[in-house]
């Protein structure tokens, strides 16, 4: 194989492996993103949680729009449980400028966020997740002093209508993991817009 050829396929697999992301059980790395408040958030930050509801999230996403006051629930029922939500918008702003850190902050006023609102703001924290789409869930356990992939997808099976959800897949996880247990399933397909880049 040509010396070309060699290195367009080094790139197509670093490509793969940058999109493929975490998997269930996998460490996950501490990001240090900024919050709408202006403050910095890592994960070290809170070192007596069980875990976290991580989130790639938005402002203009319908789907995410749909999911705002569920999220809002979710941290309440769950941040006092050890898991807490934390949003990340994974957007590039001149790509989507409604998802500007401005709008950001706006967004979060209105709806009265109670948890962590972060902006990814080089992109380099979602590809590392594996990250499609808006709204996309990771839940995350401690083991130890290490956090893992505990369930990876939805937030349940119906974004159009919170009153006819059937299974509260995010939820279902949490309590499976409060349990010391694996959640059935470990993986959803997420349902939402594609994260923007500048590209």
């Amino acid at each position: 194989m040509k010396k070309s050829g060699i290195i367009f396929s080094l790139m197509l697999f670093a490509v793969a492996t940058m999109a493929q992301g975490y998997d269930i059980g996998d460490k996950v790395e501490d990001f240090r993103l900024k919050n709408v408040d202006g403050r910095y958030v890592s994960m070290a930050d809170f070192p007596d949680t069980e875990g976290f509801i991580i989130i790639f999230s938005c402002n203009h996403c319908p789907y995410v729009v749909a999911y705002e006051d569920r999220m809002i629930e979710l941290h309440k029922e769950f941040a006092p449980q050890g898991f807490p939500v934390i949003a990340i918008n994974p957007n590039d702003t001149i790509a989507e400028p409604r998802d500007s850190f401005t709008n950001m902050k706006v967004r979060a006023e209105e709806k009265n966020f109670p948890f962590h609102y972060v902006i990814d703001a080089d992109q380099t924290v979602y590809p590392k997740f594996g990250a499609t789409r808006t709204p996309h869930v990771f839940l995350l356990e401690r083991d130890g002093d290490d956090l893992r992939v505990a369930y990876i997808g939805s937030i349940d099976d119906n974004f159009r209508d919170a009153d006819a959800v059937e299974e509260r897949f995010l939820a279902n996880a949490i309590h499976a993991v409060k349990r010391d247990e694996t959640p059935d399933p470990t993986v959803t397909r997420a349902i939402g817009c594609t994260i923007k880049t500048r590209d």
